[in-house]
């Protein structure tokens, strides 16, 4: 039967274990304020904005913006569509989904059952495993089998980088985490304890703060479509249209077909 493993802690009280729960939370803030002020995100996007907002053709209404967050939630957010590879998307759902309900869930075990004298619904434990079981098949078919620099580099699965902080921590959590409640080990649960501290405290150097910007990139690109602004790139070339067919830097393609065939879509993709 799968119970609630924080439960059996007896040796730290209730306190202690929210006390560290807050802490986390509170560097994940920390962390990505520091990571806007050092990568300077936040005043890219919006001088990106009023750049765009300078170049845009057409107005974009409340209305259409509120439609373009829809639309960026339900395919960049909800289910990672800008993934063209399939597997790289699955792996990506699978650990992000994981992750999810992983820490949603031991928030409530933590604050709302600490005890055993508070036993948690079976439903909530189940999730908390099910949660860490996801990250684990995610991450591991990521890291080994996904990974950009090995796949396309033929860099070895273990060489590790500053990048890699996130993944490695992630997946180290998850692991431990699963060891340490089916096994009741104190040495497991304090390496579990030790890779969550490493993924919440290293948001300045890791890639945990990207989750946060990719959904804000992704609106502020539809809207840049939306209005023609196209970020000060040119409008695309339309070679039906004699005068851009016309123009010097399609000299080449005046008389090439419309439609030249597949191109590099013509092999499956092995990486990103």
């Amino acid at each position: 039967m799968i119970t609630n493993p924080f439960s059996d802690l007896t040796m730290l009280t209730p306190a202690m274990m929210q006390g560290y729960v807050i802490l986390m939370v509170i560097l994940v803030v920390v962390g990505t304020i520091l990571d806007m002020m050092h990568k300077k995100s936040a005043k890219y996007f919006f001088e990106n904005s009023k750049k765009a907002a300078k170049n845009a053709k057409r107005t974009v209404s409340g209305g259409e913006k509120a439609s373009l967050a829809i639309q960026t939630i339900a395919n960049e957010v909800l289910t990672s569509a800008e993934f063209a590879n399939p597997s790289r998307r699955i792996s990506h759902l699978f650990t992000m989904y994981g992750f999810i309900i992983f820490v949603v869930s031991t928030a409530i075990l933590v604050f709302a059952y600490p005890t055993a004298e508070t036993p948690a619904p079976q439903l909530l434990s189940v999730l908390w495993h099910v949660g860490a079981a996801m990250i684990c098949f995610g991450g591991y078919w990521f890291w080994f089998f996904i990974r950009v620099d090995v796949s396309a580099e033929g860099n070895p699965w273990y060489r590790l980088v500053q990048a890699d902080i996130f993944i490695v921590s992630l997946l180290l959590m998850a692991t431990f985490a699963l060891i340490w409640s089916l096994s009741g080990s104190i040495y497991f649960f304090g390496l579990f304890i030790a890779a969550s501290t490493i993924l919440f405290s290293t948001v300045l150097w890791s890639k945990f703060a990207h989750m946060f910007f990719k959904p804000a990139a992704a609106f502020q690109k539809r809207v840049i479509k939306a209005d023609g602004s196209r970020e000060n790139l040119p409008e695309l070339a339309d070679r039906s249209n004699p005068a851009d067919r016309d123009r010097h830097s399609m000299e080449l393609l005046k008389d090439a077909p419309l439609n030249m065939g597949l191109g590099i879509k013509r092999d499956a993709p092995h990486h990103y």
